[in-house]
């Protein structure tokens, strides 16, 4: 296959689902896969015989749940350690250990062996599954795209991603934020001639949650403010669920089906399916025959009962929202507009909340993540290749301003963080300062760079450090 590097392709990877998008024939395409759906699972399946990557993956996964991987977008850049992997691990039916330098790695058995995974490597197989779907559409091979994390991704995080997409072969020409994508969506519909809007992007998807502040003036889309938590998500609200009718299934059967992955695998896919209805029904039944040793299972969860069991997640997006608005400095009352993304907040209460939290103001709802990506790629492709297409002319007229999402700074003396540019500061941005040795005739300094809100560097994540030697020695 003959290889385009003019064209450019835009991946939104998620937790849960991933698509991708392409500029053809004057406009953007969001392209089905080959089973006609525009959203491929973010899944892969290892067996005896082959590798099975997005619905081919989904589809054995009751079959083969300890060699199917989902939610690797939730391992990408973390630590074996860290107590959101650990929590994660403890709702997957395959297995995590620890690897090199406390990276967490995913085993499973392929091809009769047993193989180790990086997550890194796993998204790098759903990269490389949507970069095929893109190539059979458009018929050349493209080395070329733009993917989306969320905005409140650490370094560790953005790197890794970056590293996917370089091992699934592409040119990853930038990776952007994906509430900056609904702002671009929602700023190219808007009236130029409206006038300043404040706008708050909330975006909950399966494994993130985003919340943005951003202002809008006619073609520039400054963000304010960006707050959110990298484990907090639909797959979240499903774990509740699960927990929830193991309990039940415990005990009206006397069966404890925790330590069973067939039976949980069965029971989460149904939790979803549940999730997802009861947002247009008040109460939905699940049915499993045979689920555990012959034993059917069937129950009916009420929309009120998945509220309540997952109450303190919710107030969670809201305090979110509280602290976004709190660091960007602005009053909810000053709020033009609340944009939401993405699947999970389409669950009633959590529109509710948002609702009630903004006095009853209506939610704009219109902007999905197919039209997200879309539109950020039709900017990128415009300022990134050699594409000059007059029809997209005007989104190059819009001019984003981003800020940092953590704060950045180095260590000084106890391990303290000295914060050198601080969280929410408009990107780029160039910082100077004077910094003096800490004893005597010192002739080498190391340089700790870390990222985070925390007072003491031990807590925060360390970006790299520099050795300055060679200095002349100075009381």
């Amino acid at each position: 296959m003959k290889t385009d590097d003019s064209t450019a392709i835009g991946i939104d990877l998620g937790t849960t689902y991933s698509c991708v998008g392409v500029w053809q024939n004057g406009r953007v395409e969001i392209i089905p896969n080959d089973q006609g759906n525009r959203m491929t699972p973010s899944c892969v399946a290892f067996t005896d015989t082959q590798r099975l990557i997005g619905e081919a993956a989904k589809n054995q996964v009751v079959s083969n749940p300890v060699n199917t991987i989902f939610g690797a977008k939730r391992l990408i850049g973390m630590r074996f350690s860290d107590v959101a992997v650990q929590s994660d691990i403890q709702h997957w039916p395959f297995k995590v250990v620890a690897g090199p330098r406390d990276k967490p790695m995913i085993v499973v058995n392929y091809k009769s062996e047993e193989r180790q995974f990086a997550a890194e490597e796993i998204s790098a197989m759903v990269l490389r599954k949507m970069g095929e779907i893109a190539e059979a559409f458009i018929g050349k091979s493209v080395k070329n795209a733009v993917i989306t994390v969320p905005a409140y991704f650490i370094d560790s995080q953005r790197q890794a991603t970056k590293d996917a997409g370089l091992i699934a072969g592409f040119n990853v020409m930038r990776i952007i934020n994906e509430p900056t994508a609904a702002a671009m969506a929602y700023g190219l519909h808007m009236d130029i001639n409206y006038g300043e809007k404040n706008v708050l992007v909330f975006d909950l998807g399966g494994g993130t949650c985003d919340v943005s502040l951003l202002v809008i003036e006619q073609r520039i889309v400054e963000v304010r403010a960006t707050a959110g938590d990298s484990h907090l998500g639909g797959e979240d609200f499903d774990n509740r669920l699960v927990n929830y009718f193991v309990q039940e299934f415990k005990r009206r059967k006397k069966k404890d089906i925790s330590g069973d992955a067939s039976a949980l695998r069965r029971l989460r896919t149904a939790c979803e399916r549940a999730k997802r209805s009861l947002s247009h029904d008040v109460q939905t039944n699940i049915e499993l025959d045979s689920l555990c040793e012959g034993i059917d299972f069937s129950s009916t969860i009420t929309r009120a009962k998945f509220e309540e069991l997952n109450t303190d997640l919710f107030r969670k997006c809201l305090q979110l929202v509280n602290k976004c608005l709190r660091d960007g400095k602005m009053d909810k009352n000053s709020i033009d507009d609340v944009v939401l993304v993405s699947d999970s907040s389409r669950i009633p209460e959590v529109q509710q909340l948002l609702q009630y939290f903004y006095y009853g103001k209506d939610l704009c709802k219109s902007i999905n993540t197919d039209e997200a990506v879309a539109y950020l790629l039709m900017v990128l492709l415009f300022r990134l290749t050699s594409l000059s297409d007059k029809s997209i002319e005007v989104v190059d007229d819009m001019l984003l301003l981003d800020v940092s999402p953590l704060s950045l700074g180095l260590e000084i003396v106890g391990g303290v963080m000295d914060v050198f540019i601080a969280i929410n500061t408009m990107l780029p941005t160039l910082k100077d300062g004077i910094f003096s040795t800490y004893s005597d005739n010192q002739t080498t300094v190391l340089i700790k760079i870390c990222e985070g809100q925390r007072t003491k560097t031990g807590d925060d994540n360390l970006l790299g450090t520099i050795e300055l030697s060679g200095n002349s020695p100075t009381p």
